[in-house]
């Protein structure tokens, strides 16, 4: 097998590859695009960082490549679909540089209070200066960690080393992780409320971009203390900016930034503000995390070779062919499911319970349950969650999974259900195929009728006359339009479940407004992204 290098990656890490007879390693880094497309086409896998664009163009030309090894957590530089539609596996390292993360989160926030940033430099010129320096202690003090996954988890136990009282918000765990961690799990609000050093470690999607803003810094303690060794664009930094000039958060540690390198001016008044600690993205920069990622790609193409399973692949299920074949409907059903659900379900999820009826009962369903799962999960990582994978994910949470089967069906001849079970009680759906296509058939214990679209709007009230017509008059003043309507209901004028789609997305004005016009007990917003693509 020829190997591809084309960024910088530890010689140490390759050592499996060098190792291996059967391997040839071809290290050619700073390759002009055109170069790269030239060559690919000798290569059957490929190792980069985020130095080399893998993207579809590339693909077209990478006739012979089986893997595509990302030495790294983050594949935002590889085009997965594009690589998934020509058979073309791709794996990761997502547990490499996690050590590497967390302890720079404590040297950053370790540095912050205790003034290395100025004495050193103060010290250095020939000054001789303590009084100005003097710092804070981390005991007694508590840390809100956001997101108590690999990183997280591993901050909270380090933290707790500095006895530090642990708090942590992340919906996607159970308590019951959060108490292997020896750390309390509260909300969001509390986390601004209480703690007196804010350190968030979740991935940026659209549910973390912006999600501590100006109204956040406003409800936190004065002379908080915010760290940020996650992803730039989590915290706002205009807002953060705000914060230091108000005196409200008394110092801040960022490693990562919305633009990197940044240029805007305000990341240039943030990145210099004298109560602010930085670094240039340097998380994953040790020599041990740069080796950790090579050696666990390096291993991921060696199990290819020999026909073994792969641990970190993100693109690839592991099933019978036969059996995917005649579950591929059924997958697609029971993903939306899962997509839907996540946006539906309180968090902290305990148990989850996938329960299949009818037909569709007689086979092996374990491909439906982790493709479930995955969808169920894929919002709560930073890395991708999938068919191979969604387990371990579910495992790493401290979820219980649980499926049940049986041949016997009431109103369908297939009928799959998915429950979420959590503190706060219990979410459910059912739904089956219709002319092959998705079709949700209950919610709770309300009948339900309707196909999943892109953009669709949940609410629950208690039924009375006009609440439709005002749902509609709300939508059309602003100018979204209602694609279709399906009413639920368990008694006349009793408790009612309506589901709307609806062209476009609705504000959270919009939200705000039809849930004080209709007194909702319950109303969300569920964006489909598996329906824009179905």
């Amino acid at each position: 097998m020829k190997v591809l290098i084309t960024d910088e990656i530890s010689p140490e890490g390759l050592q499996p590859l060098q190792e291996d007879p059967r391997i040839q390693v071809d290290v050619k880094l700073g390759l002009a695009v055109e170069e790269l497309h030239r060559i690919i086409g000798d290569y059957e896998a490929i190792i980069t960082r985020s130095g080399t664009r893998v993207d579809s163009a590339l693909i077209r030309h990478a006739k012979n490549l089986k893997i595509i090894a990302r030495a790294g957590v983050g594949i935002d530089n590889v085009e997965v679909d594009a690589a998934s539609k020509q058979g073309i596996i791709v794996v990761n390292a997502p547990y490499g540089n996690v050590n590497s993360a967390a302890e720079h989160t404590m040297a950053l926030l370790l540095s912050l209070c205790r003034n290395i940033t100025q004495a050193n430099p103060s010290l250095k010129s020939g000054e001789w200066k303590r009084a100005p320096f003097t710092g804070h202690e981390l005991k007694g003090r508590t840390l809100g960690i956001i997101g108590l996954g690999k990183v997280g988890g591993r901050v909270a136990l380090r933290a707790k080393a500095f006895e530090m009282e642990v708090l942590t918000y992340d919906p996607y765990i159970s308590e019951k992780r959060a108490e292997d961690f020896g750390v309390k799990l509260v909300s969001l609000e509390d986390i601004v409320r209480y703690a007196d050093v804010i350190s968030v470690h979740t991935p940026l999607n659209d549910e973390t971009r912006g999600m501590i803003g100006a109204e956040h810094f406003e409800g936190m303690k004065n002379g908080v203390i915010v760290v940020n060794c996650a992803r730039g664009g989590i915290i706002d930094e205009a807002a953060m900016l705000d914060a230091l000039d108000s005196g409200r958060v008394t110092g801040a540690a960022f490693d990562v930034w919305s633009e990197e390198p940044p240029t805007s001016d305000v990341l240039r008044r943030l990145i210099g503000h004298e109560r602010m600690v930085v670094t240039p993205h340097l998380g994953a920069n040790t020599f041990e995390a740069q080796k950790n990622v090579a050696v666990d790609v390096s291993r991921e193409i060696i199990h290819y070779l020999d026909g073994r399973p792969m641990e970190n692949a993100v693109n690839i299920p592991r099933f019978d062919p036969d059996l995917m074949e005649h579950m591929r409907p059924f997958i697609g059903l029971i993903s939306q499911m899962g997509e839907f659900l996540s946006q539906l379900a309180p968090a902290n999820p305990e148990k989850i319970t996938f329960s299949y009826y009818g037909k569709i009962a007689r086979y092996d369903c374990a491909p439906l349950t982790v493709a479930g799962l995955a969808a169920l999960l894929n919002r709560a990582t930073e890395t991708e969650v999938n068919m191979v994978n969604a387990r371990l994910v579910a495992r790493n949470m401290g979820i219980a999974i649980e499926e049940t089967r049986t041949t016997e069906a009431e109103s369908f001849s297939d009928m799959i259900s998915l429950s979420v079970q959590t503190p706060e009680g219990q979410r459910s759906m059912a739904g089956t195929l219709f002319e092959g296509k998705p079709k949700i058939v209950k919610m709770r214990d309300f009948q339900t009728d309707f196909t999943p679209e892109p953009y669709m709007l949940v609410m629950n009230y208690e039924d009375r006359p006009g609440l439709i017509g005002k749902i509609g008059t709300i939508l059309g003043a602003e100018g979204v339009n209602i694609g279709n309507m399906n009413l639920g209901r368990r008694a006349k004028a009793g408790e009612a479940m309506v589901v709307l789609s609806i062209d476009s997305p609705a504000s959270d004005e919009v939200l705000e407004q039809l849930a004080a016009a209709i007194d909702a007990r319950f109303l969300k917003q569920v964006h489909m992204t598996q329906a824009e693509t179905d």
